[in-house]
């Protein structure tokens, strides 16, 4: 397993465990659905990961409003289109997050993770949006 998978594993069990009604776990799936998406990935994945990153960076959403977002996009059939997946998927990542003290400063860290990875994906921006 890389490092990079194993902190993202770590950063589900903290969040998972966070007990926050806010649900950041969802804003951790998000930024790491996104940040590794290759050719492999399901159009559908990679573009519920924008939309809640869309969500959370933009609109500020927590994670439970992600979620409930997902489920009413997830009642839809039609397709949507999948930006391209840029080079560079923003400079943060798990490793960093996990870095962080847990707390305060680890969720903080989670939210500059979403906006690294959203702003990666700045080409796709006003698809997403729409």
């Amino acid at each position: 397993m890389n490092s990079e998978r194993a902190a993202y594993d770590e950063l589900c069990c903290y969040t998972i465990a966070h007990g926050a009604a806010s649900f950041i776990h969802q804003h951790v799936v998000d930024a790491f659905a996104a940040q590794t998406a290759n050719e492999y990935t399901k159009p559908i994945a990679l573009t519920f990961a924008l939309v809640g990153l869309y969500l959370h960076v933009e609109k500020q959403f927590s994670g439970r409003q992600v979620q409930r977002a997902h489920m009413r996009l997830a009642r839809q059939k039609q397709p949507r289109p999948v930006p391209a997946l840029p080079p560079d998927r923003g400079a943060i990542t798990a490793t960093h997050v996990m870095a962080a003290p847990a707390g305060p400063e680890r969720d903080q860290r989670i939210d500059a993770w979403c906006a690294s990875v959203w702003e990666a994906f700045r080409e796709g921006h006003r698809t997403i949006a729409t």
